[in-house]
């Protein structure tokens, strides 16, 4: 339980150098839970007071409490749920009151954890009061429902050592120390920008106009956790963001990133981003049109009301003693030659605006940036990472029934890649992988789900090195393959192949008399018999071999690599 909301947040940190390292010892004693990246990000800014006023992770009570009012169960305003998410394995070998050392994915202690609450979340209450919605379109609630763990735990946590970082070390700042370099330059009135994007002319507008209404500076304060899946990487990002500071916005802004899990949740998201920056010293809070807007849904319509994160966190905002300063969607106008706000557009003017799909769209096709939308130095620290279509890397992922000739697609098109030359290939067939990468696991849904995800690991890095890797797993659930697509699509192209062969035709095909053996109930959680499959819901080819032989599904393949423009040889 939270005894003190104006805990300070130096006050995790009390313990004398020699009580950290019984600290320590007695951790290495305790069983060990290794974070994952989502994980190890929240413990991070719990340890470092970004959180303040949590000591740890949320009770149940005060879980349900900030489902339902955004509140803490003693009535302190926190809209997020910071919560330890565990297997229920994990929950059989643990006891309410356990300790437990919560470690990096090396083993090295981090935290003791004194669990004091363990339960078994709504997970459709949390998405509907979070996120707005159950809808598996918004990424927020696919992590939820699709990665985060049974069970959660709650309970105060005591810091071993901050999480060891070995790049951008001259940014990365513990609130405590950020406040004192507030202090130091004399800055009394401190505006918090939050970004995950690379800056461009109309944020530097926006930063230059908010610093003109308040007399103030800027803490520019970008994520380097985790952010959208297609969002660009945070290195690339921080290049772009030293640049801007130190040409654009010398001597107005202090460049300072933040490790934090974003959740896309809109509002809320906002809300919490404004508490998090008062913990750093802001005395003002940037809030845009679409703040914390997960995307478009496949329809085209938006999760969010333009504006809707500005009215809620401007309710607030004597409560978290920040003031917000709201902006309208920045837009160029060709008459003023400037960014600026929609409504104060001249009558009559053009307005041009470009988003960020867009523009990932044109530097993905290697197309012309327009200069009215950024600086010529952000583009080219940009073009070294979104290189041309036939140099990116990419990974065709078929996947399908048993039977429905998936593999011998995948094989026929590697032999022809192979042949062409000039590019380095991979195949990673099912039976292949199997045998050399998950030999030890059976054929139950969860050791199928492990399976799969090995493969988009292993095609994420060899796509990431610009190799082109083909899967060609059977993958019969869309959560996983979505979670594939997300991970590969940081570093290239994820295409998917659907091949849509039926049912009855698989079952003819089947030469190892497999589905014959899960009729008969030999063969349990057989796909497509005992266990569903799930159809892909926006492949990007889909091919049926009952209608078309490999050589003609080959051929289709390889048109459309052609005319994406990741191949250029003749077909």
């Amino acid at each position: 339980m939270i005894e003190s909301i104006e805990r300070k947040p130096t006050q995790i940190f009390k313990n004398t150098m020699t009580s950290r390292k019984e600290l320590l010892s007695y951790a290495k004693k305790l069983p060990q839970i290794h974070l994952n990246t989502r994980q190890l990000c929240d413990l991070e800014m719990l340890m470092n007071g970004s959180f303040n006023p949590l000591e740890g992770y949320l009770s149940q009570k005060d879980y349900y409490s900030v489902l339902t009012n955004a509140r803490l169960d003693n009535g302190a305003l926190w809209p997020i749920p910071i919560v330890f998410d565990i297997s229920s394995d994990t929950v059989r070998s643990l006891k309410t009151k356990s300790e437990v050392a919560l470690c990096d994915e090396e083993g090295v202690p981090l935290a003791v954890f004194h669990i004091e609450d363990i339960w078994k979340p709504d997970k459709l209450k949390e998405a509907q009061c979070i996120f707005g919605t159950t809808s598996l379109e918004h990424s927020g609630v696919s992590y939820l429902f699709n990665q985060t763990q049974e069970y959660y735990c709650g309970g105060r946590i005591e810091c071993v050592e901050l999480p060891k970082h070995y790049d951008i070390q001259d940014l990365r700042k513990t609130p405590q120390e950020v406040k004192e370099e507030l202090q130091k330059y004399g800055w009394n009135r401190v505006i918090g920008f939050q970004t995950r994007n690379p800056f461009h002319r109309a944020h530097v507008e926006v930063i230059l106009r908010a610093c003109d209404e308040v007399q103030g500076h800027v803490l520019l304060n970008p994520v380097v956790g985790i952010t959208k899946p297609d969002d660009i990487d945070y290195h690339t990002r921080v290049r772009c963001y030293r640049i801007i500071s130190e040409k654009y916005l010398k001597d107005t802004v202090l460049l300072r990133v933040l490790p934090l899990a974003i959740r896309m949740a809109g509002k809320r998201e906002a809300l919490w981003h404004a508490l998090i920056r008062k913990s750093y010293g802001c005395t003002h809070f940037i809030v845009g049109r679409d703040h914390a807007e997960p995307g478009e849904k496949i329809n085209g319509d938006h999760f969010y009301e333009p504006y809707e994160a500005q009215e809620y966190v401007k309710t607030c905002e004597k409560e978290i003693g920040i003031k917000i300063i709201p902006f309208q969607e920045m837009v160029y106008c060709k008459e003023l030659d400037r960014c600026v706000p929609k409504n104060s557009v001249p009558k009559n003017s053009t307005m041009l605006t470009l988003s960020g799909t867009e523009f990932r769209n044109l530097l993905k096709r290697g197309e012309e940036i327009p200069e009215w939308f950024s600086y010529p130095e952000v583009i080219e620290e940009l073009r070294k990472v979104y290189v041309p279509k036939k140099e990116q890397g990419f990974t065709l992922f078929f996947t399908g029934l048993s039977g429905s000739g998936k593999s011998t697609i995948a094989k026929a098109l590697y032999a022809k890649l192979r042949e062409n030359g000039g590019r380095h290939v991979t195949l990673l067939d099912g039976d292949i992988v199997r045998k050399h990468l998950s030999n030890e696991l059976g054929f139950s849904k969860e050791h199928r789900e492990i399976n799969v995800r090995r493969i988009g690991f292993v095609a994420s890095e060899i796509t990431k090195n610009g190799g082109i890797v083909l899967c060609a797993p059977i993958a019969p659930h869309e959560h996983i393959r979505q979670e594939n697509r997300a991970l590969i699509s940081h570093y290239g192209a994820y295409i998917e192949v659907y091949v849509s062969t039926p049912l009855t035709i698989c079952e003819e095909r089947d030469r190892k008399g497999l589905y014959a053996r899960a009729r008969s109930g030999d063969l349990k959680d057989f796909t497509g018999i005992s266990d569903p499959f799930e159809i892909p819901k926006q492949p990007e080819i889909v091919l049926d071999t009952t209608t078309i032989d490999v050589h003609e599904a080959v051929a289709h393949i390889l048109y459309y690599l052609k005319e994406e423009g990741y191949i250029d040889f003749s077909i």
